[in-house]
């Protein structure tokens, strides 16, 4: 099936531009800026209650959305006023208080993996945001954000159909691509949306705003959860779900090896911070919420670590589903290797074994290069 790539805004064309603060962002919005486009900037506002105090002095700190919104607001602010973008900060809070936030904490005390970031594309960024702009009664041709993934029409019809809905496709940039994170969003809003950053490298990127002299030329790389920032995984569950203290159990002996102080905090395949001794490492095999227990192995081929067959729930599909003939690849993890794989219904089937599918984690699923979907990894 063959692809075509849709174009750019023209000059002209309103473009409403997501501005978290970033490079990529502002890049974004200046390259439509001097194209011709009229640009309108929006920011989310989405941090709900207070930030709690953390030990040490750390704070949680954003790498794209997060808890010290109001700094990069005033930065956003300030570049559009520089660059004569009219510009809007959109309350989400509720929204993603609901959808992101809780959804984070009840995953984790159901001892799954989740992923924030889908879960804020679909819901949030490409949902509740562009419902506020509605609201706002700002009228745009596009939306435009700083993401790594280009739009595509099918040229003869999908599934054999007269249908050509926009679809998400890989970047050219295959490191920075993040058509992983947008698998959930909807047909209904991919219909106005585009990624300008799809044809460019990330080193291309930061080219362009060092010479327009953006001062996010400079900025770190944005990375993790965005509410969690530098503080760490198991500081913030900390100071949101209550764990308590349960046995690190050999899986193949049944001998108790040490204590663990919550279950929630170990996922399948770790390695790293179970302190059990000595020796060649142990690995995370497996955990029981209810018992309290985590189950670890010293051997890395344990069958309870591998995985050929893979059941998904809450399936999503972009626009249909694929037909069962089609050659498919599926994504298991961000940055993860394209695998072969074949789904029947809600059952996926890899042709290579994969390490560490965690319970919560998603499994995108692509043609061709291009997203079609996917859906959660349920045991």
């Amino acid at each position: 099936m063959n692809f075509i790539a849709q174009k750019l805004p023209e000059a002209g064309d309103t473009v409403v531009v997501g501005l978290s603060g970033g490079v990529d962002s502002t890049v974004t919005a200046l390259l439509l800026k001097q194209k011709g486009c009229n640009v309108i900037g929006v920011t989310m506002s989405l941090w709900k209650g207070d930030v709690p105090e953390l030990p040490d002095g750390k704070k949680l700190r954003s790498s794209c959305y997060g808890t010290d919104k109001s700094e990069d607001i005033a930065e956003c602010e300030k570049f559009c006023n520089e660059n004569g973008i009219p510009y809007r900060v959109i309350d989400v809070k509720d929204e993603y208080q609901k959808q992101v936030i809780d959804y984070f904490k009840a995953e984790y005390r159901a001892g799954r993996t989740p992923n924030p970031c889908i879960r804020c594309n679909s819901f949030v960024k490409f949902g509740a945001l562009l419902e506020g702009v509605q609201k706002q009664g700002i009228d745009y041709d596009y939306f435009c954000t700083g993401h790594y993934a280009r739009i595509v029409r099918p040229e003869a019809g999908l599934w054999h159909t007269d249908a050509k809905p926009a679809m998400i496709a890989t970047a050219l940039d295959s490191v920075k691509d993040q058509t992983y994170f947008l698998y959930r969003v909807t047909h209904a809003a991919l219909r106005h949306t585009l990624f300008p950053l799809g044809n460019y490298t990330k080193p291309e990127v930061r080219a362009i705003a060092k010479a327009r002299g953006l001062w996010t030329a400079r900025k770190k790389e944005s990375m993790g959860v965005c509410f969690v920032g530098n503080v760490g995984m198991r500081e913030f569950l900390s100071e949101y779900v209550a764990a308590k203290p349960g046995d690190i159990i050999d899986r193949e002996t049944g001998a108790i090896l040490g204590r663990h102080d919550g279950a929630i905090f170990y996922t399948l395949g770790q390695r790293h911070g179970l302190e059990v001794g000595g020796g060649l490492p142990y690995y995370v095999v497996g955990k029981d919420m209810n018992r309290n227990e985590v189950y670890v192995s010293r051997n890395i081929n344990d069958n309870a670590m591998w995985r050929t067959a893979i059941s998904l729930a809450n399936l999503h599909w972009i626009h249909g589903a694929p037909n069962e003939a089609d050659v498919l690849r599926v994504r298991l993890r961000h940055r993860g290797e394209l695998k072969l794989c074949q789904l029947r219904g809600t059952e996926l089937f890899l042709t290579e074994p994969e390490r560490a599918v965690a319970p919560g984690q998603s499994a995108v699923i692509y043609a061709g290069g291009v997203c079609l979907g996917g859906g959660i990894v349920a045991g």
